[in-house]
């Protein structure tokens, strides 16, 4: 079975997203980690003043992430999927939070930046093009903005590509297929053993032009598998939120 791209992969996720946040509850600090990431973008004054972009927010964990995170700033949530964006917009948020059904490769030419920080969560392997979206990211991110970027990139650790594929096998795949969603749980499989290692997706940020670029690994079952990449877009010291 090959990788879903595009606009096959938004309709699974059109499909999926009826199920989707009671699947990702099961997952032992799915939650967790995703606030842990936002966190660590280290945002100033609770976000106040700043403008946030959320890129490729799903059914809106992500964002709750985010605002938990930064409860003062402006937060612009995307995603493809109309299926999974349908189910964000229906939860409950403050004024301050919008949601736009665009692609990540569209959101540069949308209009609405520059952004303060963006927050990128189970993202960059999905799309087609990793380096042109990050070139976009840069282009929509102010001097010394923050990325952080929540993604499954394994440590390079045999051991932890064989647990990966045993929890795979074991428990998503097959919930998956319960609720009718095999081609897409087959794919996140897949997708993060053909993903970047970690050092890899480092190096890929740091060839994109970000600076400061860290890899912290997440806590728990998925340390090895799911890392948050912390980078800037130049200078730390021209940041807004650093003003």
């Amino acid at each position: 079975m090959t990788l879903l791209r595009d606009r096959d992969l938004a309709r699974a996720f059109d499909h999926a997203s009826y199920t989707y946040d009671r699947l990702t509850a099961l997952s032992p600090g799915y939650r967790t980690d995703l606030l842990r990431s936002a966190r660590r973008l280290r945002l100033p004054r609770g976000g106040a003043g700043l403008h946030l972009l959320d890129l490729g927010c799903g059914t809106g964990a992500s964002t709750r992430a985010l605002l938990r995170a930064a409860p003062h700033a402006r937060i612009t949530a995307v995603d493809a999927s109309s299926g999974m964006l349908r189910r964000a917009r229906a939860k409950p948020w403050p004024a301050h939070v919008r949601f736009r059904h665009l692609t990540a490769e569209e959101v540069a030419t949308a209009g609405k930046g520059p952004y303060d920080a963006v927050f990128a969560a189970y993202l960059l392997r999905n799309v087609t093009d990793p380096d042109g979206v990050l070139a976009a990211v840069r282009s929509l991110l102010r001097p010394g903005g923050r990325l952080a970027v929540h993604e499954y990139s394994l440590s390079g650790s045999a051991a932890h590509r064989a647990l990966w594929t045993a929890v795979c096998r074991g428990v998503i795949v097959p919930a998956g297929t319960l609720g009718g969603n095999r081609a897409l749980y087959h794919h996140l499989w897949r997708s993060v053993l053909d993903f970047d290692e970690a050092p890899d997706f480092a190096d890929r940020l740091e060839d994109a032009g970000f600076t400061g670029v860290r890899a912290v690994p997440v806590a728990g079952w998925q340390t090895g598998i799911v890392h948050t990449f912390l980078a800037r877009n130049g200078s730390a010291t021209t940041a807004e939120g650093d003003r």
